[in-house]
């Protein structure tokens, strides 16, 4: 397979029709900057299905259409063809050429055709995939690509690989099977939704077959039941508050206890703490004053000690020197006159070698440049020898060659002649089949069309009925969620607003003791007992001032009582709004027009009247300050409150911004927030039926749908069977007749191929015969030259010997030069040297006596320093044990007071969590006790007394089916006594079995069947999805297995040429490729390890420019050669590259040659002339690319201009 043309129409630069035709080997593409040359891989690109605008030098794919000169109007299309010569059958498709057109329109649509047929752009990438030739387009090295293999990470590189080994087409499957299994997983959910739906409503549909004989026997025992468990946990509720409060009342007199053993404990812990700072000072000025001493017996040791070492020292270097004497110097000046002697010996014994030396030099000289030039004639000789033998073994290879294509030639003529008439036969036989077929198709499709415009309208209509009732279900939807968020957002609103309304000082212990029925006469908060007219909250606050927030009591009594209780109980403060005030205030005229008295916006209880009466009597309501001036200038005895709660008086005033609400304005929008939660809630209750209501039209609508649409696909299915197995046939045929064409044309050719090779073959034997008849050269005689070789050896050895001696010589004369000096400075040397110590022996001698009167001085003064450290040593001690013996007491007070702290935090705890519990079941008593009088309308006294624990129960009214005895004295006929758990099974059965009753439904059976059928037919639906899920994830498995094996393989070949062909661009370098993790070849990177000849670096960022150049170009070729592609294209990927480095690779180019074709884009005149054709494009002023080519074919060249 190779490229045979390429077409360009309007594509860039190449406005008019353009053909390059291309022939197998290398090509290469020459001509100026901008000419237009790498619009022609652009175009190979382009056509082969590249859908990246930028990958092709644009901003937009509409950019690849000639846009345009000065002179020429752009074009409205761009199309590009490529004839491709698929005579290996190297591409799975039945042609010997494969023509792939690609056109581009202005408005941006755009066509695929093959062979001149339309096609998809899939097709062309699958086909192209199929032949080596990915969809990343690897086979394209274009200007920049070199960058991207440079700068790609390992899963770049590993892409690289994958695509020249076909693992795309692998990954494209596997991601085609996981987008059906997404896009069917939302088919099973839907189908498992729709017979869950299904099965649920199969159970109820089920119990109402069964009529509700036992609903009124299973009620009654179902309300006995409720009750005598109801009675049992008031019961025991009232119990474990009695024994709850009697645990109480020990833990607070326990916790009196603890607290005062704790303030014992802490008066003991301050004590022990005043004796431990008394004693401190005493302890530190022990402490410093035996460091002092200490050190200062420290120094006088170390003097003492350091003049004993001096009174040493002095003794020993006497000794030294006395004993440290030289050689006589007289006796040394005798050996050097002797030594002097004997190295003017050896001086002329050294010059005689010299001699020597130079002798057997010039002898070792002339015999080798004999030796050599005698060599060169026999070199001379041999090599004319063997060009002769080259020579004819040259000519009969060429001979057998030439015989191997006569003999192959006529195989494969009478091979192509029998696979020629086998074509004709099966073309004629498929198209028998095919129009058998199309008969019968046509005469089934006239009789189906009108089944087929029923089904479809009928589906149509389905759709239509599903996309209403999920309109209508997404709608109800949003429209509860909205109203529950609603409600969710009131609910908070309410608690927060009813927690404000809390108190925590002294009203609230007021209201507390007057729900225990200990204090009489407290009403409760004012806020809660007064009404106010809305928008008015603000205004009456203000008015009201403290009075707002007060607490409501009935009379002046009542109020006293009240004051009483918070001040002896210290409680906190209250205000208090006091009841029952008559009306006998001042009357005060009407309010001005346009104000309104502030009495007559607040509703009060009879109680309250006159309080409120009296306090707001005298103020009036306005809307804004002026006003408010305005009302007081003109009536002083009056004050003026605004709505937002400013009051103006004439001799006093208050308001402003930034106060907080009054508990009146709280409890307003308290009520408020009630009201618009129960309308809220009302509300969400009709959406939850309509909503029920959808859902149930949604999954008729969508099981109708199912089924209609599942009759529709399986017309089609069998219409599309029938129309695939007439495309197969024509196929067939149509292939076949192409095949009996191309293999006729084939046979032609192989006879011409014949030919051509029995007349090469002839001229090449009579060359053979020619050349064995010359004569021949004898071998070359030897022995003058080994004798030569024997005499220049016996030379070396004899120089050899000589230079030896010359060296054993000057080594003996070093050896004593200098000699005969050293020992005259020797003697010198000793004659200093005892002078010296005899001056040094005098010094030591007084230093020693200096070093003993020092010693016996500081040894006295040691004597009286440690007497004193004794002492303070002693003091020292028995501060630090009065100090350990209170400190000891100070920790056992401390221990004492924490363990009596921590007992009583946990007793007053305990209290605390008692009181808590004690409230909350005296608030469950309470619920109990009104949720037994709301639901049975039984009083709670009644309620122990008729159910208690103690009353025996009577026998459970027997089940659906069961037998029971008539006699009362039978076991399961007698009352037993109360056992919680056999009334809490009791009640679940009887709640069980009271659920499981519904109405009675004449049509349920009918119903029944019906559902039953859609549910089998939903559940074998179901299967077949699930089947088919496990299919997918099969293929899955085994894509990734062909993955990896490809993809290992690849890798594995790729490495092994890296290293090779790296060696080659790199001599001396070492490169090779590394899996960053081998464990999971699925994922793993590939890693590029480069070291160049006399480097140490493997990291491409730390090499040259044009070493990451010819990294990057080793990388490709490898995997080229690891993964062969019929054609190769290549854009100036040499242009950073010496000459040096050209040759090399141009070496590699040559071997891809044989196994693929390629198309070289180039600026090097060495990469053209390695080239088999070369095109040449050129642009002139109009701005519009022409080509012309030359051919190199055996020596000769062919010259056109391409049009």
């Amino acid at each position: 397979m190779h490229l045979k043309s390429l077409t360009l129409r309007g594509f860039k630069s190449f406005a008019s029709a353009t053909t390059l035709r291309f022939e197998p080997g290398i090509t290469c593409v020459v001509g100026p900057n901008g000419s237009g040359k790498s619009n022609v891989v652009d175009a190979l690109s382009w056509v082969m299905g590249e859908q990246g605008a930028k990958s092709l030098r644009g901003g937009k794919m509409e950019d690849v259409i000639f846009a345009g000169t000065t002179g020429r109007a752009p074009l409205g299309r761009a199309e590009v063809s490529l004839t491709i010569d698929n005579s290996d059958g190297a591409l799975p498709i039945d042609y010997a050429e494969v023509t792939i057109t690609r056109t581009m329109f202005r408005n941006g649509g755009s066509e695929y055709a093959l062979n001149g047929d339309q096609c998809r752009l899939l097709d062309i990438q699958e086909l192209l995939s199929d032949s080596g030739i990915g969809r990343e387009m690897h086979v394209i090295v274009g200007q920049g690509q070199l960058d991207s293999v440079l700068h790609a990470d390992p899963s770049g590189r590993r892409a690289f690989i994958e695509e020249a080994a076909g693992v795309l087409k692998h990954r494209k499957r596997k991601e085609k099977a996981l987008r059906k299994l997404d896009s069917m997983q939302t088919n099973l959910n839907r189908v498992a939704d729709l017979t869950a739906e299904v099965r649920r409503q199969l159970k109820p549909l089920g119990r109402q077959a069964r009529v509700a004989r036992r609903a009124a026997v299973i009620q009654a025992d179902l309300r006995d039941a409720r009750l005598r468990l109801l009675a049992d946990d008031l019961v025991q509720l009232r119990k474990a508050l009695a024994e709850e409060a009697a645990d109480e009342r020990a833990h607070k007199e326990r916790r009196a206890a603890v607290e005062s053993d704790l303030a014992a404990a802490q008066r003991t812990e301050a004590e022990l703490e005043r004796r431990v700072a008394a004693l401190a000072p005493r302890l530190a000025q022990a402490q410093d004053t035996w460091f002092q001493l200490s050190s200062l017996a420290e120094r006088v040791r170390g003097t003492v000690g350091l003049a004993e070492q001096r009174e040493r020292s002095a003794a020993g270097q006497r000794e030294e020197s006395a004993s440290r004497r030289g050689r006589d110097p007289e006796e040394l000046e005798r050996e050097a006159a002797r030594v002097r002697e004997q190295e003017a010996e050896l001086q002329e014994a050294l010059e005689g070698a010299k001699y020597q030396l130079a002798e057997a030099a010039e002898a070792r000289a002339t015999l080798e440049r004999e030796l050599e030039e005698e060599e060169r004639r026999l070199r001379a000789a041999a090599r004319a020898v063997a060009d002769r033998r080259e020579g004819l073994a040259r000519l009969q290879g060429q001979v057998q060659a030439a015989r191997g294509k006569v003999a192959s030639a006529e195989a494969e003529i009478g091979r192509l002649g029998v696979s020629r008439d086998e074509a004709a036969a099966r073309a004629e036989a498929a198209r028998a089949e095919y129009e058998e077929l199309k008969e019968r198709v046509g005469a089934t499709e006239d009789g189906e069309a009108g089944d087929g415009g029923v089904l479809e309208a009928a589906e149509e209509e389905a759709r239509e009925a599903l996309a209403a009732a999920e309109e209508e279900l997404s709608a109800v939807r949003e429209e509860s969620a909205a109203a529950e968020r609603e409600r969710a957002g009131l609910t908070a609103r309410h608690e927060a607003l009813a927690q404000g309304l809390r108190r925590k000082d002294g009203a609230a212990a007021l209201a507390g003791a007057a729900a225990d029925g200990g204090l009489a006469g407290v009403l409760g908060p004012a806020a809660e007992l007064l009404s106010v007219e809305p928008g008015f909250e603000a205004a009456v606050a203000a008015a009201l001032g403290a009075a707002a927030d007060a607490v409501a009591v009935a009379d002046v009594a009542a109020a006293a009582a009240a004051l009483r209780h918070l001040r002896e109980g210290d409680i906190g403060r209250a205000a208090l709004l006091v009841g029952g005030a008559g009306a006998g205030e001042e009357q005060v005229g009407a309010v001005p027009a346009g104000a309104r008295s502030a009495a007559e916006v607040v509703r009060a209880p009879g109680a309250l009247a006159g309080a409120v009466r009296r306090l707001l009597g005298r103020v009036a309501v306005v809307g804004t300050l002026d006003e408010a001036a305005a009302l007081v200038g003109e009536r002083p005895e009056l004050a003026a409150v605004t709505r937002d709660g400013d009051v103006l008086g004439a001799a006093f005033a208050h308001g402003g911004a930034g106060g907080g609400e009054s508990l009146l304005e709280v409890q307003a929008a308290v009520d408020e927030a009630a009201a618009r939660l129960e309308a809220v809630e009302e509300r969400c209750e009709r959406l939850t039926e309509r909503l029920a209501a959808a859902k149930q039209a949604r999954s008729e609508a969508a099981g109708h749908a199912d089924e209609v649409a599942a009759a529709r696909r399986r017309a089609e299915k069998e219409r599309s069977r029938a129309a695939g197995e007439l495309g197969r046939l024509g196929g067939q045929a149509r292939a076949a007749e192409g095949e009996a064409e191309r293999l006729a044309s084939s046979v032609d050719r192989a006879q011409q191929a014949r030919a051509e090779a029995a007349e090469a073959l002839e001229v090449l034997t009579a060359r053979l015969e020619a050349a064995e008849e010359e004569p021949g050269e004898e071998e070359p005689d030897s022995s003058y030259r080994d004798r030569l070789a024997a005499d220049g050896a016996n030379a070396r050895q004899t120089e050899m010997e000589a230079r030896l001696s010359v060296r054993t010589h000057e080594e003996r004369v070093r050896g004593l030069s200098g000699r005969a000096d050293g020992l005259d400075r020797a003697a010198r040397a000793e004659r200093e040297a005892r002078a010296r110590a005899e001056a040094l022996r005098r010094r030591l001698e007084r230093e020693s006596a200096v070093a003993g009167a020092v010693r016996a001085g500081a040894a006295n003064l040691l004597l009286f320093v440690e007497a004193s450290l004794g002492r303070a040593e002693a003091e020292r001690d028995a501060a630090q044990r009065g100090r350990a013996e209170l400190d000891g007491l100070l920790r056992e007070a401390r221990e004492a007071g924490r363990s009596l702290a921590g007992e009583l935090e946990k007793l007053t705890d305990t209290v605390h969590r008692g009181e808590v519990l004690g409230a909350e079941k005296r608030l469950k008593i309470e619920a109990l006790e009104g949720r037994t009088l709301e639901e049975f309308g039984i009083e709670p006294s009644g309620l122990v007394e008729e159910y208690g624990p103690e009353q025996p129960v009577p026998p459970s009214p027997p089940a659906e089916g069961e037998e029971r005895s008539e006699d009362p004295e039978a076991p399961e006929n007698r009352p037993r006594p109360f056992v919680r758990a056999e009334q809490e099974k009791r009640l679940r059965a009887a709640e069980k079995a009271y659920a499981q009753l519904g109405k009675v439904n004449p049509l349920a059976l009918e119903e029944f069947a019906a559902l039953e059928e859609r549910h089998k037919f939903l559940t074998e639906q179901l299967e077949d999805l699930k089947k088919t899920r496990r299919d997918l994830l099969t293929v899955i498995a085994e894509v990734d297995e062909r993955v990896e094996q490809v993809f290992t393989s690849a890798y594995e070949d790729t490495a092994r040429e890296f290293e090779g062909v790296f060696s080659r661009l790199f001599p001396g370098g070492e490169g090779r490729l590394v899996l960053t993790d081998p464990s999971d070849m699925l994922t793993t990177g590939v890693e590029v390890e480069a070291r160049p000849p006399g480097k140490k670096v493997k990291r491409l960022s730390l090499l040259s420019g044009g070493e990451r150049s010819l990294t990057a170009v080793a990388l490709l070729v490898s995997i080229f050669k690891a993964r062969p592609s019929p054609f190769y294209v290549m854009d100036e990927v040499e242009a950073a590259l010496d000459e040096t480095n050209l040759r090399r690779l141009i070496s590699i180019m040559e071997e891809l040659r044989d196994s693929s074709q390629l198309i070289v884009i180039t600026h090097q005149k060495l990469t053209m002339e390695s080239a088999d054709a070369l095109y040449g494009v050129t642009m002139k002023g109009d701005g519009i690319s022409e080509v012309i080519s030359q051919r190199l074919r055996d020596g000769d060249r062919e010259t056109a201009r391409v049009g």
